[in-house]
């Protein structure tokens, strides 16, 4: 069986995603999958490869989205939850059309710079000639035109615009430029915004307007353009240089997105909460407590602050309370508003997950 998804069903994820973008929904957003069908084909002799990019250079476009395209038939989508597959070549991939080098090993992709320069002698221009640029295109089209729209295929994890001018003055080197060489380092972060936006608009020439609109790794649905922004070297300043150095770039950026929302990643993060709150055009914030820190479903006061600046909230699915960890969110907010839930299920969930979307339909 072909993926079970249709026209109309697109539709009506175009719709529902736009009512709750627009505040109009009136309830949350169920994005939650249902895997283990069987398929009406046999399975791909390729394997699934834990990210994208860990596919060699000799396994052809094509083969690689036909591999997609067997496991996501294998999939029902029932409540807000719809086919859609993240293109992976690791966080921060952007760094290479700048001019980075990749470094891959067993599980994730690490990038460096080219050469080491002084931050005076650093500029970083997009360049579309990179080969994993051209490979991720090609990706693009060749998903175009298997699936011609019946699949949501999101926008590969660029990365955020601090994050890849220290992929470029790695260690420690960019924490003392913004002491040494404050102006240096605004004036190549500039510079990399606007890098972001052509790659971000090149990779959008090939995907619209045939893919049903825009996601990115987290894939919350937008009809207009949605990217999930971050700054993971933040974690390493505190709150006043945060307001200058970092906060500037990003509401640019959420100016020219449509729908922008923000990875809060960690503990070490919290302290910049509030100046992001103050960014107007921000529309919502994923918080990730991280590995070690208690979970999600245990932050009710992180949610309390977000809610009350009028932004959205995404989760995931918490392992230690499945299904009942957008009930748990909803007790400890006191509604349902603005929440917007993503992960996946099993067959044997499959009852407990449509009481879940009875419930708050």
């Amino acid at each position: 069986m072909s993926i079970a998804f249709a026209e109309p069903d697109w539709q009506r994820i175009r719709d529902t995603y736009t009512a709750w973008w627009n505040g109009t929904l009136g309830r949350p957003l169920i994005n939650v999958a249902v895997g283990g069908y069987p398929r009406e084909r046999p399975e791909p002799k390729l394997a699934r490869a834990r990210r994208t990019a860990f596919y060699g250079d000799g396994v052809s476009a094509e083969a690689i989205v036909d591999r997609v395209d067997w496991d996501l038939a294998g999939n029902r989508y029932p409540g807000d939850s719809f086919p859609s597959w993240f293109v992976d070549f690791g966080p921060g991939v952007g760094a290479l059309f700048l001019g980075a080098r990749a470094e891959t090993d067993e599980n994730t992709v690490w990038f460096h710079p080219g050469e080491e320069r002084e931050l005076a002698a650093t500029n970083l221009h997009f360049s579309p000639d990179h080969p994993w640029f051209r490979r991720i295109a090609d990706l693009y089209r060749a998903g175009i035109a298997r699936w011609q729209g019946a699949v949501q295929m999101g926008m590969t994890d660029l990365g955020g615009g601090l994050d890849l001018v220290s992929t470029f003055r790695p260690g420690e080197q960019l924490l003392l430029d913004l002491y040494d060489c404050p102006e240096e380092v605004k004036r190549v972060t500039w510079q990399v915004h606007e890098a972001w936006f052509e790659m971000f608009a090149a990779f959008n020439r090939i995907l619209q307007p045939v893919n049903p609109g825009h996601t990115c790794w987290t894939p919350i649905f937008s009809a207009e353009p949605y990217y999930m922004l971050q700054c993971d070297f933040c974690y390493m300043i505190g709150p006043e240089m945060f307001r200058e150095f970092v906060r500037p770039e990003l509401a640019a950026s959420c100016r020219r997105l449509v729908n922008p929302f923000y990875h809060l990643d960690g503990p070490g993060q919290l302290p910049h909460l509030d100046y992001l709150l103050e960014i107007p055009e921000l529309k919502g914030v994923q918080w990730v407590p991280g590995a070690g820190a208690p979970p999600i479903t245990e932050w009710p006061e992180v949610y309390r602050r977000i809610r009350a600046a009028g932004k959205r909230v995404q989760i995931f699915l918490e392992a230690s309370t499945g299904l009942r960890t957008l009930d748990i969110l909803v007790d400890q907010l006191g509604s349902a508003e603005g929440i917007v839930l993503i992960g996946g299920v099993g067959r044997d969930r499959e009852d407990e997950l449509h009481e879940l979307i009875a419930r708050y339909a």
